[in-house]
C-alpha cells in the first residue's frame, strides 16, 4: 500500500525525495523533544534509509503525509521496534508545529489502527510515548488503545499503549 488518503491527508510511502522535508522536520527542536531530540540532516539521512529498509523487507512502514493542497504535514507509520527485548509492531506519527491542535493525530491514528488490523491482519499494535506527552496518550486513548504498562526504552521514561484485532 503505497498511498491512502484520510479525510485531510494523503500518505506516500516513504522515499529518498522526501529527505529535505524529514530533515526539516526533525531540525524543530519542538517537534523532536519526544522523538528523542533534535536529529542532524545526517542522522535524518540515516534513518531515512532505515525506514526505506523497513518497507523492503516488511512491505509496510512510514508514509509521509500531506495535506489536501499537497504541502508537507508530517510523517506517520506502522513499524516494527523492539521493546524489552520484544518485536512489537507500533504506530507511529509526527506532525509539523503549525499543525497541532488540529485532530491530525487522531485522524491518523485510526487510519493506520485499521491498516495494521484489519488490512495487514496484525494481531495487535502499540503506541510508545514518553510519558509526560499527554497530547499522545490523549489520542491513543480516544482510539481504544489500552494502557499496557510503563518502560524504559532508549533511556527515556514511556508507556506502552496496546489495541488487538
Amino acid at each position: 500500500m503505497d498511498h491512502f488518503r484520510t479525510a485531510r491527508l494523503t500518505a506516500e510511502k516513504l522515499s529518498h525525495h522526501h529527505l529535505p522535508d524529514l530533515v526539516a522536520l526533525h531540525l524543530d527542536a519542538e517537534v523532536s523533544r519526544y522523538l528523542g531530540g533534535v536529529r542532524s540532516a545526517e542522522a535524518t539521512k540515516a534513518y531515512l534509509a532505515v525506514n526505506m529498509e523497513h518497507w523492503n523487507q516488511h512491505g509496510f512502514g512510514l508514509w509521509v503525509l500531506r495535506t489536501k493542497d499537497g504541502r508537507f504535514a508530517g510523517r506517520a507509520g506502522i513499524r516494527h521496534i523492539v521493546v524489552d527485548g520484544i518485536d512489537e509492531v507500533e504506530i507511529a506519527y509526527t506532525f509539523k508545529r503549525e499543525l497541532w491542535g488540529q485532530g491530525l493525530a487522531s485522524e491518523i491514528t485510526a487510519a493506520l489502527t485499521d491498516i495494521g488490523l484489519t488490512q495487514l491482519k496484525l494481531p495487535s499494535l502499540i503506541g510508545l510515548v514518553f510519558v509526560k506527552h499527554g497530547a499522545s496518550r490523549r489520542v491513543l486513548e480516544k482510539a481504544n488503545y489500552v494502557l499496557e504498562k510503563n518502560t524504559t526504552h532508549h533511556g527515556e521514561d514511556v508507556v506502552i499503549y496496546r489495541t488487538r484485532r
